[in-house]
């Protein structure tokens, strides 16, 4: 699996490094929408980076969720109290959820894996916005080129693992009978249905795609996971167009006849001759298979229709 080692679209990593060294040069506040997949949003605040959104990492929200820290019921009536704020953060200290510390963590965490996500994907345009805010904001922003650098640092090291893959490419299947020996790994097996990649597997386990990526490489190294191998296309040759087949070179004209017998030694009346005794009645007969180019095509591939 060496298709991460030239995964990196170039001119697209060089495209969202140029528009995000010129946010921080220019002290930009806004949001940097990166098209391309997966995409996202980076959100800006004098030039540093505050927050991110990708549909290819999960958000706070997400890690929190599906971590269990808190359920989705819990989740909704700290909403509703804080009126309407996405991110309660307030609610979730207070309630005893998480604490100051563990919520600046997860911010962090899914600030790079965000921007890990976008940069391991194709960007295809990026494109300044203002008056936007971020789900949840980082106090102490990142520097644009170190975020860059960071997430350019974890596709480098993920591409030197023997099993390098894709956070949205491959999608692994559990081994039977393996043993997973960690927390991570039994989630991760219990969930591998073939289906599924690195990026929903996730998701599902509310855990960031970096991470749950580098283990899944791990874990096809160790034979707990696999990977089936798809198989090539079978390639179909067209028929052969006739008007392009070169003509025959016209046959030589026959020799000349001897000389036959007078006009009054022919016969009145020429004898019938048998029906299909040329061939063409049995070419034409409904009943054969192949009789056309179709007809030849539908034997060569089959049964016929």
């Amino acid at each position: 699996m060496s298709g991460v080692r030239d995964s990196l679209d170039r001119v697209g990593y060089n495209l969202l490094a140029a528009a995000l060294l010129a946010c921080a040069r220019e002290e930009f506040t806004g949001e940097l929408r990166v098209d391309g997949t997966p995409g996202g949003v980076l959100y800006l605040r004098n030039g540093f980076v505050v927050g991110a959104d990708s549909p290819g990492a999960p958000g706070p929200e997400a890690l929190l969720l599906r971590s269990g820290r808190i359920t989705g019921e819990q989740w909704a009536t700290l909403v509703r109290e804080s009126g309407g704020l996405r991110w309660p953060a307030s609610g979730l200290i207070a309630g005893g959820y998480a604490g100051a510390a563990q919520l600046r963590v997860v911010c962090v965490m899914a600030l790079h894996d965000a921007a890990f996500a976008i940069a391991a994907g194709k960007v295809q345009e990026c494109e300044r916005a203002t008056g936007a805010e971020p789900l949840a904001t980082v106090a102490v922003g990142e520097p644009p080129g170190r975020l860059l650098q960071d997430a350019t640092r974890r596709l480098a090291a993920l591409a030197t693992l023997p099993y390098a893959v894709r956070p949205d490419r491959e999608r692994p299947t559990a081994v039977p009978e393996a043993e997973p020996r960690t927390e991570l790994q039994y989630d991760l097996f219990t969930r591998a249905d073939g289906r599924s990649t690195a990026r929903d597997l996730a998701f599902r386990t509310g855990r960031g795609v970096y991470t749950v990526t580098v283990e899944i490489a791990r874990m096809l190294a160790e034979g707990l996971l696999a990977c089936p191998e798809v198989p090539f296309p079978v390639p179909v040759r067209p028929p052969p167009d006739i008007q392009a087949v070169r003509p025959r070179e016209p046959a030589p004209p026959p020799p000349p006849l001897p000389p036959g017998p007078p006009v009054d030694a022919v016969p009145a009346e020429l004898p019938r001759r048998r029906p299909g005794a040329s061939g063409i009645a049995e070419a034409l007969d409904p009943g054969q298979d192949g009789a056309s180019w179709k007809g030849f095509f539908r034997l060569r591939n089959g049964a016929p229709r």
